[in-house]
């Protein structure tokens, strides 16, 4: 599980720093957020694995944060486990009801805590509704989406696909390949809500794939941006000399020095407003098709 990116939504200093002090031990990546508006405010701008919720916060309780977070549509799939003084059946009813994936009660055994929050993830992976890499929505959240817009206009679906990532990671290594993939997550993040709306979606089928859905008025600006920021802010995980080159230089199988390129954004879109669809496998093909056709 190492890895996983955990929020810790806790007023209480003592223990946001006792589980944020144990789970970085763990290898999770730990943010904590001290109220319930910054909890959402950091959930926008980098999706986690789980939230770890208290209930009782200073400004708005953890209840309100679960329903804003699950009627919002990037992060409606994000597992929660409710983490409260509280015992009472009508709380733990109420959680429940607004979409909680888990509840424990203070005072906690923090190996419960920790075997929950694995369980969750790995419930949330298995069922192909994140990947755990970018922590995006994968497999059935996304044919979900596709079912639904499929009977609504006024939409367009993008398919991007970092190019040349395998030559990258041939270069650097997995690890490296791991950081582009949640660079690229970030990113689609922070050009979704600058030109978007809470309503646009992001996804990651896998491996260097990506789907952003948006409205079809907000589509051509949101795709001119991230090919922009992708293509400029990509350079920086290469090393200073291949950056200053333009190219990597590999190794073929026969012994010889040769030019590899760097890495950049393919994104191919497609819209009601040209074609009709019948079946969702038409809208990816299409895209996908529209994405090859850019290069």
């Amino acid at each position: 599980m190492g890895n996983a990116r955990l929020l810790i939504v806790e007023d209480d200093t003592d223990i946001a720093n006792m589980l944020n002090i144990f789970f970085s031990g763990q290898n999770y990546e730990v943010d904590m957020a001290f109220r319930g508006t910054d909890a959402l405010e950091k959930t926008r701008q980098n999706l986690p694995n789980l939230i770890v919720l208290d209930i009782m916060l200073p400004d708005i309780d953890g209840f309100e944060v679960c329903r804003i977070l699950r009627t919002n549509t990037r992060t409606s799939h994000v597992p929660i486990i409710f983490l409260t003084q509280k015992d009472e059946r009508s709380d733990k009813l109420q959680g429940l009801e607004l979409g909680a994936d888990d509840y424990i009660t203070k005072p906690f055994d923090i190996d419960e805590l920790k075997l929950r929050v694995q369980r969750a993830i790995e419930r949330s992976e298995i069922q192909s509704l994140t990947d755990p890499r970018s922590g995006l929505p994968a497999g059935r959240l996304i044919e979900e989406q596709l079912r639904k817009i499929i009977r609504q206009d006024n939409w367009t679906y993008m398919d991007l696909r970092i190019q040349h990532l395998e030559i990258f990671e041939e270069a650097y290594g997995f690890v490296a390949g791991n950081d582009v993939l949640r660079f690229t997550s970030m990113l689609l993040t922070e050009v979704v809500d600058e030109l978007g709306s809470i309503n646009d979606f992001i996804g990651h089928p896998g491996g260097d794939c990506f789907i952003v859905i948006t409205w079809v008025e907000d589509a051509k600006l949101m795709q001119e941006r991230i090919e922009q920021r992708f293509n400029e802010e990509i350079l920086s995980h290469y090393n200073f000399l291949d950056r200053e080159k333009g190219y990597l230089t590999l190794t073929d199988n026969s012994g010889r020095s040769v030019r590899a390129p760097t890495m950049n954004i393919a994104i191919g879109s497609v819209s009601p407003t040209q074609y009709e669809f019948t079946d969702i496998r038409e809208i990816t093909e299409m895209a996908a098709d529209a994405r090859r056709k850019s290069n």
